[in-house]
C-alpha cells in the first residue's frame, strides 16, 4: 500500500501562516506583473512544500482471518425438552462448515446461567469472549440459544460492533406446557390457626383444568380441580411451632417441557402465640427457682406456677380467716383449661388428695391427644404418694424401686444419649468424666418404655423421655440439677439441659429424634439425617428436572449423618428418606430460567434485523432433523440474510509486517526542483525585460 504523508519542518501554525503569506505575494505577483508571475508562485510553493517534508510511505500489510463469534447457550433453559442434543447437532455441523472456509476463525463461547437470578445472558458471555478481538476484525455472530435471553441491548449502538447478527433457534413452535404460580404465599402463621395461599395455574396447550395435589411436610391434605388461568385460593392448617412445608402440585401434560415448574414450595414458619408452661411445686425447695428462672426468662413462655405450701390434711388449730394461701385451682387448671398448656411440670409433687383421680385421668388424655408432662422426682417419687402409684402410672416411663440413693456422682450421658439432640454436645460432655459439677441425690427406677438418655450413681437411669401417642413424657430422677445452676463444684449446663428438655417436650423441629434437613451452600446442598439408629441408609434426591439418584451419608457426629452434593440445575429440589421429606431451593425461589420456558423467535428479532442478520428456527413442528442455512461471505450491502443463507461481513483487518519511507522534498530531486523554477522565473522575466 502506497501512501502520502506529511512531517513539517516547523510548527503547523508558522507553516500555515507562511502559506497565507505566499499565496497573497503570489496574488499581488499576479495582479502587478501578469502570468509570468506564475513561476514565482511556483517557486514560493516548493518552498513551502519542502517546508512541509511531504514523502512516500509504502506499508507491507498481511492479511489475517476475520472472526465469526458462536455463542452456545447452556443455560437451564436449554436443558428443557430436546434442545440439549438439538444444541450439540447445531455446533457440530457449525464447526464442520467453518472448517471449510480458510478465511474465517471461529470462536465458540459457552454461556451458563448468569449470577443469581440474571437469567441467560447471552451478550454478557459475547462481549467477554471478544475481550481481545478488535471490533473491525469480527465478521460476524451467531447465537445457538432457545430465544429466552434477558440481557438484549435496547439498540444496536449497544452492541459495541457492526457485523451481522443471526440466532437459531432451537425448541420447536408446538411445545406445550403446565406451571403453577403464587399469587400470595405467607411466611409466618399462627399454630393452630389457617393460613391463606392463592395460586394460579398458567398453560400452553393444555386441557382448560387440572388437578392440584396439597401436601404439609410431606402428607397429603387435599386434592382438587382447579381451572387454568384462574386465581384460586387453599386454607391450610398451621400444625407445629418451626418450619410447615406446604406442597402445591399440578398434574402434568403429556409431553410438557418441564414438570420443574409444576410444583410450587411454600415453607410456613409455625409461631406460638405464647407457650403456655404450667409448673406445680410439691413443697418449697432449693430447686424450685432453678425451673421458675429458666421459664421466666424465656420471653416467649407464658408461666402459670403454683407451690403447695399446705397439704388439705394439715391440722394446726390455725383459723381459715388468718390464713394468707389461696386455694389450689385444681378444676379450672385440669379440667376447664388444660388444653390451653404447651407443658405441666410437676416439680417433687406427691399425691396428698389434692387431685382426684378423675383429674389424673384428664393429664393422659391431654397427653395422648399431643400434649406433654414433665416429672423431676425428688424424695417423694419412691414413698407412697409417688405419681406413679396414680393413674398418671400408664405413661409415666419409670416405676420407683423404693431406693433413694444419696451419694456424690456425676451425671453421665449414655449411647442412647449420646445420639439424641436433647443430650448431644452438651458442653463439658467430651470429657470422660463429664466437666461438670457433681449431684447428690438419685431416685431408682426400672425403666419399663422409653430411651435414658442419662444415667447417674450406679449406673441408674437418670433422664428418661417417652412418647405416648401424640404426646410427650420426661421422667428425670433426681431433684438436684439445682447445684449445677449454684455453681457446685464449677457447676454445670442446666440451662443447655433443661431448656432443650422443655423444649423437645413442646416439639421444636430442631429436637427431633428422626429428622432430614437440607439447605443450600452456593450450588451444593448439604443433607442432614437426624437418627436413633446407628446406620443411616441413603436418601434419594429429585432434581427439579425429576431425575433421581442416590446420595450416601456419613456420620459426622453420633446420630448425625451428613452429605454434600453439587447441584447441577437451579430451582426446589426434593429429598426423601422413607417418610421425612424435605426441600431445599438452588438459586432464586422463582428463577428467570423457569418463568418463560417457551422458545420464541421474537425477543432477538428487532436486534439482529437492526444488524442485517436473522433470527430462524433450526427444527420445525413434527420434524426430528436440524436444518441449518447456508453460510456465505457478503462483501457490500445491508442485508446479509436469505431464505436459506446467513452471510457474515468480510474485513479488511490485516498485520503490518513492514514500512518504507521516501521523502520527496529532501535531497537531489528536491534541489533540482527549487533550482529549476528559480531559473526558469529568472530566464522568462529576463527576455521580458528585453
Amino acid at each position: 500500500m502506497l501512501s502520502v504523508s506529511f512531517s513539517p519542518l516547523i510548527p503547523d501554525y508558522a507553516l500555515w501562516a507562511l502559506g497565507a503569506v505566499v499565496a497573497l505575494l503570489a496574488i499581488l505577483a499576479l495582479v502587478t506583473r501578469g502570468p509570468v508571475a506564475i513561476l514565482r508562485a511556483v517557486a514560493l510553493g516548493l518552498v513551502l512544500l519542502a517546508l512541509a517534508n511531504p514523502a512516500l510511505v509504502q506499508e507491507d500489510r498481511e492479511k489475517v482471518k476475520d472472526i465469526v463469534a458462536v455463542v452456545i447457550d447452556r443455560s437451564t433453559s436449554q436443558t428443557l425438552g430436546d434442545r440439549s442434543p438439538m444444541t450439540d447437532q447445531v455446533r457440530a455441523e457449525l464447526e464442520r462448515r467453518f472448517g471449510s472456509l480458510a478465511d474465517v476463525d471461529p470462536r465458540f463461547i459457552e454461556a451458563d446461567d448468569g449470577s443469581g437470578d440474571d437469567g441467560t445472558r447471552l451478550f454478557a458471555a459475547l462481549s467477554n469472549g471478544l475481550a481481545d478481538v478488535p471490533p473491525d476484525r469480527l465478521a460476524g455472530v451467531i447465537f445457538v440459544t432457545d430465544g429466552v435471553v434477558h440481557d438484549i441491548p435496547p439498540s444496536v449502538e449497544g452492541l459495541g460492533f457492526r457485523a451481522p447478527l443471526h440466532a437459531l433457534i432451537t425448541g420447536r413452535p408446538d411445545e406445550r406446557d403446565r406451571q403453577i404460580k403464587l399469587l400470595e404465599a405467607p411466611r409466618f402463621g399462627i399454630v393452630g390457626k389457617d393460613q391463606t395461599i392463592r395460586a394460579q395455574i398458567m398453560e400452553r396447550g393444555g386441557t382448560g383444568s387440572a388437578l392440584v395435589t396439597v401436601r404439609r411436610d410431606g402428607q397429603v391434605l387435599t386434592r382438587q380441580q382447579v381451572r387454568s388461568d384462574t386465581p384460586f385460593s387453599l386454607d391450610v392448617r398451621i400444625e407445629h411451632g418451626g418450619t410447615n412445608v406446604v406442597e402445591l402440585e399440578v398434574e402434568g401434560l403429556p409431553n410438557e417441557l418441564t414438570q420443574a415448574n409444576n410444583r410450587a414450595v411454600i415453607p410456613i414458619e409455625g409461631i406460638r402465640e405464647k407457650l403456655r408452661v404450667l409448673l406445680v411445686s410439691g413443697e418449697p425447695h432449693a430447686g424450685e427457682r432453678t425451673w421458675r428462672n429458666l421459664l421466666k426468662s424465656d420471653a416467649n413462655v407464658d408461666l402459670v406456677h403454683f407451690t403447695i405450701l399446705r397439704p388439705p390434711e394439715k391440722q394446726d388449730g390455725t383459723p381459715i380467716n388468718e390464713l394468707s394461701l389461696i386455694a389450689f385451682p385444681t378444676r379450672e387448671l385440669f379440667q376447664q383449661k388444660i388444653k390451653e398448656f404447651d407443658l405441666i411440670i410437676f416439680d417433687r409433687y406427691a399425691n396428698q388428695s389434692i387431685l382426684p383421680s378423675s383429674y389424673f385421668e384428664n393429664i393422659v388424655r391431654y397427653v395422648r391427644e399431643g400434649g406433654a408432662i414433665l416429672v423431676a422426682a425428688g424424695p417423694e417419687f419412691a414413698s407412697y404418694g409417688s405419681l406413679a402409684q396414680t393413674r398418671l402410672s400408664p405413661i409415666i416411663p419409670g416405676q420407683p424401686n423404693g431406693s433413694i440413693i444419696e451419694q456424690p456422682y456425676k451425671a453421665e450421658i449414655t449411647d442412647t444419649g449420646d445420639r439424641h439432640p436433647v443430650t448431644r454436645d452438651l458442653p463439658g460432655s467430651e470429657q470422660s468424666p463429664p466437666a461438670w459439677g457433681e449431684w447428690l441425690r438419685i431416685i431408682g427406677s426400672q425403666v419399663q418404655s422409653g430411651d435414658t438418655l442419662m444415667s447417674g450413681a450406679n449406673d441408674l437411669p437418670l433422664l428418661v423421655l417417652r412418647r405416648e401417642d401424640k404426646g410427650r413424657v420426661a421422667l428425670l430422677l433426681s431433684d438436684h440439677a439445682w447445684l449445677w445452676a449454684r455453681g457446685y463444684q464449677e457447676g454445670g449446663p442446666h440451662l443447655d439441659l433443661l431448656r432443650r428438655l422443655a423444649h423437645w417436650l413442646m416439639k421444636e423441629p430442631a429436637l427431633e429424634e428422626e429428622a432430614l434437613r437440607a439447605s443450600a451452600q452456593g450450588r451444593d446442598i448439604r443433607i442432614e439425617r437426624q437418627t436413633m439408629a446407628e446406620t443411616a441408609d441413603p436418601v434419594t434426591l429429585v432434581a427439579p428436572s425429576g431425575q433421581e439418584s442416590s446420595v450416601a451419608l456419613t456420620e459426622s457426629r453420633p446420630g448425625l449423618f451428613t452429605a454434600q452434593v453439587a447441584s447441577r440445575e437451579l430451582g426446589l429440589h426434593t429429598v426423601r428418606s422413607g417418610d421425612l421429606i424435605a426441600f431445599v431451593s438452588i438459586g432464586p425461589a422463582n428463577p428467570r430460567e423457569l418463568m418463560d420456558v417457551f422458545s420464541n423467535t421474537e425477543a432477538l428479532a428487532p436486534i439482529a434485523q437492526a444488524t442485517g442478520g436473522s433470527v430462524r428456527r433450526v427444527a420445525m413442528e413434527g420434524d426430528q432433523s436440524i436444518t441449518l442455512p447456508r453460510i456465505i461471505a457478503v462483501h457490500s450491502g445491508s442485508r446479509f440474510a436469505g431464505g436459506d443463507w446467513i452471510g457474515i461481513k468480510p474485513s479488511d483487518s490485516a498485520i503490518l509486517r513492514g514500512v518504507s519511507v521516501f521523502p520527496m522534498a529532501l535531497g537531489f530531486i528536491g534541489l533540482v526542483l527549487l533550482i529549476g523554477s528559480t531559473l526558469a522565473a529568472w530566464l522568462i522575466e529576463g527576455r521580458r525585460r528585453a
